[in-house]
């Protein structure tokens, strides 16, 4: 079987020639190729070039917008913290100001108690027909114009008009006026009015002398304003905040952003600096609370409900409300005549309480949180017969520090008849903040500023309780808050005036 096999042909695999290689084969990389053209090369080197540039170009553009955005944040916080600075200086102007005048209406009526009767009726009439003629909307406390202002459409004349930096340097001579005289008024509701306008002012001043176009709205440079004045006359920061979240936010479309509560924290704090961070009232012994201490507080913040409510109904109706019918057209017609008759009634109460009614009331309400009054026992049912016909004279003044003294004084009051069943000064500090929540049914202001002034957190929960509920009991006589009721008023004398100022 072996020998049947045929042996290979040496011949094939010596003589027979290669197989060429396929043409599906992959040429050798030695093999020679044809070099690109000059102009393949430029096009694609100007290709590469261009998509280079247009790289670098959006690179640059998206820098610059980021840049840009930084500028303008930058910038808005600039002009924002510059004009809490004008606010905090004006505020701080304005209280060295109506010191002056509370010392020497204190020295006056003190060396010639009878003085009064002059300084009184004559100096509130000369007031009443001053802001008549010179600035109508700076009469009252302030705090409603500001409201008002904020619901207007912006940049309007009825805006302006509440909120005029003419009409609010005029706000400013007027209260010190009413305070020389011996009105009880206080400065701290015209301070949210002079900051609204300063800071309106500023930021129109900044847009158009050099053309910033950062979007500044009008209401949020009238909130910050308002809410910064109130921050650096009380000399309370988180105090402003609250105010301008809870009073002026109330209603109103004001976008309250970072850059509007950082204005408001800035005037605070600036204010701060200046005057030193020193309490608005100082409590110079700390108190003693006592977890017992629930039932007189409670019955404290019920009484101030009830008197707080009665003050901001009687407020709303005014002199024209509470005359009969046959007198109420003769008292429109003659506000001059009604100021010299309130003059006459707040000189009666100062001679009556040896000048304790005259003022803010500041002296008064210090006191008597520190236990050293020595005033009479219905010192604050006196105070709050004289900051009402103040109110009434129709002459630019708040009524912040005297709702202040007159809490006090009603705390004092009930803490006598409770014979000594808790410290006479927290149900004086309590009442303060349940009657400015009764008189405003803004309770988490009052409760904020209340403690913030008097540096007494330890009395934080027994403050909010009794504002909670004085405001409570306040809405049972007003169902609308006092400062939005008389912002309404300021809203339609606002819009008469600027239909009357509108072309045709």
């Amino acid at each position: 079987m072996t020998d049947s096999a045929e042996p290979p042909d040496p011949s094939a695999s010596s003589d027979s020639p290669a197989s060429p290689p396929s043409s599906a084969s992959p040429p050798s990389s030695d093999s020679p190729t044809s070099p690109p053209s000059a102009d393949s090369r430029a096009a694609a080197e100007t290709g590469r070039l261009r998509a280079l540039h247009l790289q670098a170009r959006h690179a640059a553009r998206r820098k610059t917008r980021q840049v840009s955005r930084i500028s303008r944040t930058s910038l808005r916080y600039g002009v924002f913290m510059c004009g809490a600075g004008c606010v905090a200086l004006f505020s701080i102007v304005f209280a060295y100001i109506a010191e002056l005048a509370l010392r020497w209406n204190a020295q006056v009526t003190t060396a010639t108690p009878w003085l009064a009767f002059v300084l009184l009726p004559f100096g509130l009439a000369a007031l009443r027909w001053l802001t008549i003629r010179l600035a109508p909307q700076a009469r009252g406390s302030g705090i409603p114009q500001v409201i008002a202002a904020v619901t207007l459409p912006p940049d309007g004349v009825a805006q302006g008009v509440l909120v005029s930096f003419r009409q609010s340097m005029w706000k400013v001579l007027l209260t010190t006026g009413a305070l020389m005289a011996g009105a009880s008024v206080g400065r701290e509701g015209p301070s949210v009015q002079v900051g609204a306008a300063a800071m309106l002012a500023w930021g129109r001043w900044c847009q158009d002398k050099f053309r910033f176009r950062i979007g500044f709205h009008p209401n949020a440079l009238i909130a910050a304003g308002a809410a910064g004045g109130l921050a650096a006359a009380f000399n309370t920061p988180l105090a402003g905040v609250v105010f301008a979240i809870e009073e002026l936010g109330r209603g109103t479309a004001v976008r309250w952003d970072r850059l509007v509560l950082s204005g408001v924290l800035t005037a605070g704090f600036l204010s701060l600096a200046v005057l030193g961070n020193n309490p608005y009232f100082n409590v110079k012994v700390p108190m003693l609370v006592l977890h017992d201490a629930w039932g007189p507080v409670l019955l404290c913040a019920v009484v101030n409900g009830v008197f707080g409510g009665l003050f901001a109904k009687v407020l709303i109706a005014g002199v024209p409300g509470l005359t009969p019918s046959r007198w109420r057209a003769w008292v429109v017609d003659h506000p001059i005549w009604v100021a010299f008759g309130c003059g006459l009634v707040v000189a009666a109460l100062g001679w009556a309480t040896a000048g304790a009614t005259f003022g803010t009331g500041y002296e008064q309400a210090s006191a008597l949180i520190n236990g050293e009054s020595h005033h009479t026992l219905w010192f604050g049912l006196a105070k709050l017969g004289a900051t009402v016909v103040s109110y009434f004279a129709g002459i630019p003044g708040g009524i912040f520090t005297p709702a202040l003294a007159i809490g006090a004084g009603i705390g004092e009051t009930v803490s006598h008849f409770l014979s000594g069943m808790t410290e006479p000064r927290v149900l004086a500090l309590v009442s303060m903040a349940a009657f400015l929540a009764a008189a405003t049914q803004a309770p988490i202001t009052a409760s904020v500023i209340v403690m913030e002034m008097t540096r007494t957190q330890d009395l934080t929960l027994f403050l909010l309780a009794s504002s909670l509920l004085a405001s409570f009991l306040s809405r049972q006589f007003n169902p609308h808050p006092f400062y939005h009721h008389m912002g309404h008023a300021f809203r339609r004398e606002a819009m008469a005036i600027g239909r009357k100022a509108a072309p045709g």
